[in-house]
Formats: structure tokens, C-alpha cells, sequence
């Protein structure tokens, strides 16, 4: 299939200070975004594009991905953490219980996020990022690994990540149960393709695979479609990709 990653996505009430957020947390500069928005550009391979576009409505619902961050050591994590609160971030308890050793974490506008201890296996070699963990169906995970054609780097009791070939960050579900989406999911895929002819071609195959033609705003210049889960993501027509 011709359509690749292009960028991780956040709506936002108000994009330029999530962007400074994270460009704190990760150590990221901001740059303008030709698509209404700002972004984090890339500056390691492997990391994805980092995207803030307006959106009004507040955040109601937990969002079905969020970020996991990696640790080079216990004092690196600390570090991440104390960046987070400096920037306008805060610890959340979601049910993880005073003994996790990972720490959960809210941006401004109250996404979720995780900065995870060394010596995660799983996480190993993929940078600042480690993964886009998101709550989604084994078969969800079957389908973006042929959608992206990104293989599968963990298959086990519904659980499922794919990765790029060449490495980087991670994408995983965790499977059933999922969560209902009751409200406007606020991190969300964009993919590209090079042309408009393609961006046809692409729309016939993840309808083939299982897609849905979705009607989002933030979906603005682009096309918007939902996975089998019912999870919004956009294609748009970038030329350069």
C-alpha cells in the first residue's frame, strides 16, 4: 500500500502551548505546520513527527493512545518527570497502584502519557519514544500492520505492536476489553501519500482492509477514516513523504 506514517497527532485547544509542553519533555524544537498547526519536527530517525492542530471541544474521554516514554536510568526518568511538572504537567492515577514502577502523567490539556523505568525490554532501542500504546483489538493490530506494512514485533494473548523495518518507535494494543469512546478521541494517526491518484488508491484498500470513511474536523484538508475499532486517523497528500 502507498500511504506512510506521516505524524502522531494532538487536537488542541490551544496547540503553540501544547507544542512548548512537549518540546520541553522531549527536548524538541517547535516549528510551523503549513496545516494549520505547529509541530515538533524530527531530529532522530525513527521518532515520529509530532503534530498540535486546533480543535475547541475540551478533552471528556480517555484518549485510546498514549505515549511511552523510555528511561536511559532511574535518574533520567526523574529527569523526564521533573521537565513534565516544570512544564505545566501532572501525575495522574489512573488504578496503577503506589507500587508501579512506571509514572503516569497528564499534558496541559490532560492527555495521558507514561515515562517507563530502564531495562524494558520491549522498549529497547527505540528512542525517546518507545511507543504510541494505544487500547485496541488484536485485529486492529492485524490491520494497521498491513495498512502501514509494518510487521508484527509482538503477537500474544490479543496483545499485538508493529514497528517500522527500519526501527524506532513502536505502536501496540493491548485487546479486549476495549474501553467505549465517548467523547472525541484527542491523539490521533495522520498518513500521507504522495499524490492525489494514490491518496484514491489508498482510500479503496483500507476500506478493503476494514476501514471507514469518518467525517472529523480535525481531519481538515485531509480525508478521515476510522479503523476497525472505531479509532479516527486522517490521510492526507504530502508530496515530499
Amino acid at each position: 500500500m502507498s500511504v506512510r506514517l506521516f505524524a502522531i497527532t494532538f487536537g488542541a485547544q490551544d496547540p503553540s502551548h501544547e507544542a512548548d509542553f512537549w518540546s520541553a519533555v522531549l527536548d524538541r524544537p517547535v516549528g510551523p505546520d503549513d496545516r494549520g498547526g505547529v509541530q515538533l519536527p524530527v531530529t532522530n530517525a525513527g521518532q515520529p513527527l509530532i503534530r498540535f492542530v486546533p480543535r475547541a471541544e475540551p478533552k471528556t474521554t480517555p484518549n485510546r493512545g498514549h505515549f511511552d516514554l523510555t528511561s536511559s536510568s532511574h535518574a533520567d526518568q526523574g529527569l523526564t518527570v521533573a521537565r513534565a511538572l516544570d512544564a505545566g504537567g501532572r501525575r495522574i492515577d489512573i488504578g496503577q497502584g503506589a507500587d508501579a514502577e512506571h509514572t503516569v502523567m497528564a499534558d496541559p490539556e490532560d492527555n495521558e502519557f507514561c515515562v517507563i523505568p530502564p531495562g524494558n525490554n520491549f522498549l529497547a532501542g527505540t528512542g525517546t519514544i518507545g511507543c504510541l500504546a494505544c487500547d485496541g483489538s488484536q485485529a486492529v493490530g492485524y490491520f494497521w500492520s498491513r495498512a502501514l506494512q509494518w510487521p508484527l514485533v509482538w503477537d500474544q494473548e490479543q496483545e499485538t505492536a508493529i514497528q517500522a523495518p527500519s526501527g524506532g518507535s513502536k505502536i501496540s494494543w493491548g485487546g479486549e476489553p476495549i474501553e467505549p469512546q465517548t467523547g472525541y478521541n484527542r491523539v490521533h494517526l495522520d498518513l500521507a501519500v504522495r499524490s492525489e491518484a494514490e491518496l484514491a488508491d489508498a482510500a479503496t484498500q483500507l476500506t478493503s482492509l476494514g476501514a471507514t470513511r469518518w467525517a472529523g474536523p480535525v481531519c481538515r484538508g485531509a480525508v478521515g477514516f476510522a479503523d476497525p475499532d472505531g479509532t479516527e486517523f486522517c490521510v492526507l497528500v504530502a508530496p515530499s513523504v
